[in-house]
């Protein structure tokens, strides 16, 4: 039996202070990269899913804009404020037209149906 998890979206006002606050350079920096380009990979140092996501991406041709934070060994709190902020627990986080699409295996899948990348890739 297949349950979808569900997002909480019943928070108090301090909870959501909290988040909104919460290494708010960090998310600053995410959402105007997000709005100044039509492909963002949000990602850390060391991770093999971002590397790959990254090397796919570049071998199609579609440009995108990098950000990284930290690696296996440092800036978690940063990470864990963009997760907070996404909703999504895992890296890398890959934006396509201001809209969360996933990680690798979302992107690569993405990529292979043509679809979502079509008009991004370099002619």
């Amino acid at each position: 039996m297949s349950t979808n998890r569900r997002i909480l979206t019943k928070k108090t006002e301090n909870i959501s202070n909290f988040i909104n606050n919460y290494h708010s350079d960090v998310i600053n920096e995410v959402e105007e990269s997000i709005n100044n380009n039509r492909v963002v990979v949000v990602g850390m140092a060391y991770n093999p899913h971002v590397s790959k996501v990254n090397k796919v991406l570049a071998e199609q041709g579609v440009q995108f804009k990098y950000l990284e934070y930290g690696s296996y060994f440092s800036m978690w709190s940063q990470r864990l404020s963009i997760k907070m902020y996404t909703g999504f627990p895992t890296y890398p986080q890959v934006f396509v037209d201001g809209t969360l699409i996933g990680g690798c295996d979302d992107t690569i899948k993405e990529l292979n149906e043509g679809t979502l990348f079509n008009d991004l890739k370099k002619k």
